[in-house]
């Protein structure tokens, strides 16, 4: 017979006394029962076979009652056949329950007292621990009705030992601690309820953070972009008002355009999040921008005086709508940067390649700063850099940002589709560039 293995350790032990430790009392309990539990699961056969040795003991020492009237060898008979059954207690705890109610059904009307009556306090035990509701039901009235049809069929020898001063003092104490235990469990389910109840409003404030810095983040890469294209073709539009005023006003409508598109995206964004009870309907419900939108970024960043060519390799077109917007995001910070520091005349080269193994994204200009003043290492508090690493992170990726070999600036980002795939680890460190402490928005 296979002795079942030690359980393994579930990580929500510590958890669990953690969220328990408010009640003084209920946390005493608490780490005693962990404790226990702790050895059970290290030394799993102590229980296993120390339960049944020790119902079997008891069931011995009955020899000592001189109220029995049975013989030796069919009280050691029904000892073991108590005793045997209890090895299959947590497997099949019905059955062991059926076993020793006709074991002790059979002892009645042999005249026997085995002393192991505490083997079927065990298998009732499994019963109501791994047994439905209405199989434990089932078992307390099967016990209930035998213990009825005992009191009435007892001879006055088994009758006068079952309501012995001793015996009925150790039934009184047992009724008692048993009382006490349910308190004490009533009073440790309602503080881990109400520890959970806690844990759900803390888990519902922290979705609420995590929506709001998710918000926080699309406002950045929405308002930075379109206010960088804005600012640098406005600049553009000033200087060509007089010389090519075609090309000035061709410069105000892409203007137009931009902030008319930001401002969409921004009331689909904020319609998303705002109050139930508000007309969301008004907004626009276009998807959010993917790899399809691409085109029209570039030729708004081409429009403020940068060269920007796009290279893909690979199967992009069925990419995850979540990992397209965050490619896309990339893309749209790392060229922002490029109009808000580098010099008019940049020429920057994007290049999205779909591996077996991961998607690399790599936005790399080679521009210098617009003025000395300007440098690479300015920034509005590196927020850009923040959100582009919140963004690969949902797809176990890393990003860096520093300059390059050409005087530029090199942007280069790794994401593994989930899930993700093998072997991602030694691909992207070979390909990773230098990290730099300097960096932009």
């Amino acid at each position: 017979m296979t002795v079942p293995s030690a359980p393994t350790a579930r990580p929500d032990d510590d958890r669990t006394l953690q969220i328990l430790a408010d009640d003084s009392v209920i946390a005493s309990v608490a780490y005693r029962l962990a404790a226990l539990r702790q050895a059970d699961r290290a030394h799993p056969r102590v229980r296993h076979w120390g339960v049944p040795v020790f119902c079997a003991a008891l069931g011995a020492t009955s020899n000592l009652n001189p109220y029995n009237t049975g013989d030796i060898p069919a009280q050691l008979a029904l000892v073991v056949a108590f005793a045997v059954p209890l090895l299959w207690r947590e497997r099949r705890p019905m059955l062991v329950f059926a076993l020793t109610t006709a074991v002790s059904v059979a002892a009645l009307p042999l005249g026997v007292l085995t002393g192991s009556e505490s083997a079927r306090v065990v298998s009732l035990f499994n019963v109501g621990r791994y047994c439905t509701p209405r199989q434990l039901a089932l078992a307390v009235g099967v016990t209930t009705a035998q213990l009825v049809a005992w009191a009435a069929v007892f001879t006055g020898r088994q009758l006068e030992y079952a309501t012995r001063p001793e015996v009925v003092t150790m039934l009184a104490m047992t009724a008692m601690a048993a009382f006490a235990a349910l308190g004490l469990l009533s009073r440790l389910a309602n503080a881990y309820i109400n520890t959970l109840k806690k844990e759900r409003d803390q888990q519902a404030r922290l979705a609420t953070a995590q929506e709001r810095a998710r918000v926080s983040r699309e406002m950045h890469d929405i308002l930075g972009h379109t206010l960088s294209v804005i600012v640098g073709l406005a600049d553009g539009a000033a200087a060509l008002a007089e010389t090519k005023p075609e090309r000035g006003a061709q410069t105000l409508r892409i203007i137009s355009a931009s902030g008319r598109d930001a401002l969409a995206e921004l009331r689909r964004l904020l319609a998303v999040v705002g109050d139930d009870n508000e007309r969301v309907d008004e907004a626009p419900l276009a998807p959010q921008p993917g790899l399809s939108d691409l085109g029209s970024l570039l030729e708004r960043v081409r429009a403020a005086g940068p060269t920007v060519t796009l290279d893909t390799h690979g199967d992009l077109a069925h990419l995850p709508p979540g990992l397209q917007l965050s490619v896309y995001r990339i893309v749209q910070e790392a060229l922002t940067n490029t109009v808000r520091y580098a010099a008019s005349d940049t020429s920057v080269r994007v290049s999205l390649t779909a591996g077996p193994e991961a998607l690399q994204v790599t936005v790399e200009d080679d521009g210098p700063p617009r003025t000395p003043r300007t440098r690479r290492g300015r920034s509005g508090g590196g927020r850009g850099l923040v959100g582009m690493r919140e963004r690969v992170a949902l797809y176990k990726g890393t990003v860096t940002a520093g300059p390059n070999s050409r005087g530029g600036w090199t942007v280069r980002a790794f994401l593994v589709p989930n899930p993700p795939f093998p072997g991602f680890a030694s691909s992207h460190e070979q390909g990773e560039p230098p990290s730099s402490p300097e960096h932009r928005s």
